[in-house]
């Protein structure tokens, strides 16, 4: 059930210590908030000079209260941050708000100092935010513990930024976007992401859940409760750009970024990830509308009264990852009985300026592009909104220009009650999204947007929410228990390790002179290939020789790797039959936060030319690694080009789920990776594979 937060969000009483009547003091702040819901529980003020604060009674510490306090917020100079949590303790606190700053953020000092707080609060029995936060507030129990204010609405902001905080606020106003909560999360040194999360789905008033968060902490575990929470999550964090720490010695550790980690958890869990706060604001007046949908799917009917806004909005939904089909011929037939000759009703749909002359055309095109079943969702753009903003417009007279906008705002009325009687999400974007007829739909809960990308971003979030949710979608996968540990991470303990857990390799045989090279070649018929196993790679030095006929040849190419590289350990092996085969790569990269993080996609030599991969959380089912194949840039290469015969698809996915699983089962490799693992229509083989200890 996660950790009862009752005492943070819905304190019987509260104290705020380092009240005080300087405005440029954060307790002054604070206590001013925290006074706006005196009458919903005792507030008390603590300032060690006593006195009177914003002109009340202010008492010198927190024993001179005399009864207890539920929940404390301590704001006062760092060195005495551990004096007042003992005193809050001390007077019953369940609860404390930290935002005295100079601890974990401030280097190894501080977070010995603030792992000894922790340790002393939950002894105690209590829950820490922060320290180093900006406070807390819950607008559902008039707790107001933050230097501002919220506007009241269905959105638990939890969130390491203060200022981005309020320009959520400014920004989603005009959508009518509130605020359950909003937490501040400080140095997360207690009470986590995690916790407050698992708490937030469980709140009633919650309707979703925005997080801005730079430090995920445990990021598996977020991934984990955003997944089960069962409600929207919104994610915009920092620094996702920046490369991970990695290790060179494998193409996954290349290639793997914290951007690439981020983006696979949040696809995985469900999240919806954002890069600004705008692009958040638009995700979260999206999900925060009408109850999502319930059909799925992803086809796009744009809808438009000009030409041009209805071929830019089906290139920003189609940049959105939606799909703008054509719509079929009943639907384009049903389509001209409501429009007139000159419309065009293939997808884009364009009145063509018939709403000037019947504006209910808005509504009865809707309604039919509603009902037909090869669309799942609606983006109608242009000028709808016009004519009730401008009396009209386009030059018609008051009288006329009246009637237009009389005409608009019914159309707005009947879009509302087809939309009531349909599943399916309907976004607008109007050059007057404040106007009269706008205003209605957005009060019946579709979103309206200015800007084109806008809407296609919404209107993809609002179908996604519909796809996260089938039950059908593999679940977040869950790690193995941990295996023995990997101590050698040589060639063939890794190649005995994957095999192990039926990763089909040829055969082979390690050598470290001639007679082991004559040995290998009466254990398993030629052709072979004879590889340099103590060299990093192996490929871009001339270490692997392809295509060795027999022993002679063998012979020869182990007499010149040796000359060249010197004595150590080579391998023969079993030359695989190359043709009709694609080569891919499956690496596993141990992230610090999401642990183990999976990288598949085309493989061989050119990987990191041609960066052709997808990411997921491992350990990856068959299933969700099929999807990944099927994803990428050159999957039209597994089905087969150019006469070439399709691969088995499903042998790779198969293979994919062994290698990521052992992978997760051992988290003392840092990375583990075969390339090539060549699939050809029989089957899947790995031709090589690689293992990196932390």
């Amino acid at each position: 059930m996660g950790r009862d937060l009752t005492a943070l969000f819905d304190p019987r009483s509260v104290a705020v210590v380092g009240a005080s009547d300087d405005p440029a003091k954060y307790g002054h702040a604070v206590a001013s908030q925290a006074l706006r819901a005196d009458g919903r529980r005792p507030v008390h003020l603590v300032n060690r000079r006593g006195g009177t604060v914003l002109g009340r009674r202010a008492a010198p510490s927190l024993a001179a209260i005399g009864e207890p306090v539920e929940l404390v917020v301590i704001s006062v100079p760092g060195s005495g941050f551990e004096a007042a949590v003992e005193d809050a303790l001390a007077c019953g606190a369940k609860a404390i708000v930290g935002i005295t700053a100079g601890f974990a953020e401030a280097g190894p000092e501080g977070a010995a100092r603030q792992r000894a707080v922790v340790a002393r609060v939950r002894e105690a029995g209590a829950v820490l935010v922060g320290p180093n936060c900006l406070g807390i507030a819950d607008n559902t129990t008039e707790l107001y513990l933050a230097s501002d204010g919220f506007t009241p609405g269905g959105t638990a902001l939890l969130s390491q930024s203060g200022n981005l905080a309020l320009e959520l606020q400014l920004r989603g106003a005009p959508h009518g976007l509130g605020f359950s909560r909003f937490v501040s999360l400080g140095n997360q040194a207690d009470v986590t992401l995690v916790d407050l999360v698992e708490d937030c789905a469980r709140h009633e008033a919650t309707t979703a859940i925005a997080v801005y968060a730079e430090d995920f902490g445990d990021g598996r575990a977020f991934a984990r409760a955003a997944a089960a929470a069962g409600k929207p999550v919104v994610l915009l964090t920092a620094g996702r750009g920046s490369a991970s720490a990695r290790s060179a010695r494998s193409h996954t550790g290349a290639l793997t970024t914290s951007a690439d980690v981020v983006a696979a958890a949040c696809r995985d869990a469900g999240v919806e990830l954002v890069r600004t706060p705008r692009e958040m604001t638009v995700v979260l007046a999206a999900v925060s509308s009408r109850p999502g949908p319930r059909g799925g799917g992803r086809r796009t009917a744009v809808f438009t009264d000009g030409g041009g806004h209805g071929a830019i909005a089906a290139d920003a939904a189609e940049d959105a990852g939606l799909q703008v089909p054509e719509l079929a011929a009943a639907t384009q037939d049903r389509l001209r009985t409501v429009l007139w000759r000159q419309s065009a009703v293939g997808n884009p749909v364009d009145l063509a300026g018939m709403g000037e002359q019947q504006p209910l055309s808005y509504a009865d095109t809707i309604a039919e592009l509603l009902a037909a079943e090869e669309v799942d969702a609606v983006l109608m753009t242009g000028y709808f909104g016009g004519y009730a903003a401008s009396g009209g417009g386009l030059g018609g007279g008051q009288a006329g220009g009246s009637v237009l906008a009389e005409g608009e705002t019914r159309a707005a009325e009947k879009i509302v009650t087809h939309l009531a009687e349909s599943p399916k999400p309907l976004v607008v974007q109007s050059m007057y999204p404040r106007s009269p007829s706008c205003r209605v739909l957005a009060g019946a809960g579709i979103p309206v947007f200015a800007a084109t990308e806008d809407a296609a971003r919404a209107l993809s979030a609002m179908t996604r929410r519909t796809a996260a949710s089938a039950p059908e979608l593999p679940a977040l996968p869950a790690l193995p228990p941990a295996a023995a540990p990997l101590r050698d991470p040589g060639y063939h303990v890794v190649r005995g390790l994957l095999g192990a857990a039926g990763v089909p390799f040829p055969s082979a045989r390690e050598v470290t002179d001639e007679a082991g090279v004559r040995d290998a070649a009466g254990e398993f018929e030629g052709p072979y290939v004879l590889k340099a196993l103590h060299l990093l790679h192996k490929s871009d030095a001339g270490g692997v020789a392809l295509r060795l006929t027999d022993r002679d040849a063998l012979l020869a190419a182990y007499r010149d790797m040796r000359a060249r590289f010197g004595a150590g350990s080579y391998s023969v092996e079993a030359m695989a039959d190359l043709s009709d085969g694609i080569e891919l790569i499956v690496g596993v990269n141990r992230d610090p936060r999401f642990g183990p993080v999976a990288m598949v996609g085309l493989g061989g030599v050119l990987t990191e030319t041609l960066r052709d991969v997808a990411f997921a959380l491992a350990p990856v089912p068959a299933r969700r690694a099929e999807e990944l194949l099927r994803g990428l840039r050159s999957a039209a290469l597994l089905a087969g080009v150019r006469g070439r015969p399709a691969v088995d698809v499903a042998a790779a996915a198969a293979a994919i789920e062994r290698i990521t699983t052992v992978a997760a089962a051992h988290p003392e490799i840092a990375e583990l990776e075969v390339n090539p693992l060549l699939v050809r229509p029989d089957g899947a083989l790995a031709l090589d594979a690689r293992a990196v200890l932390g």
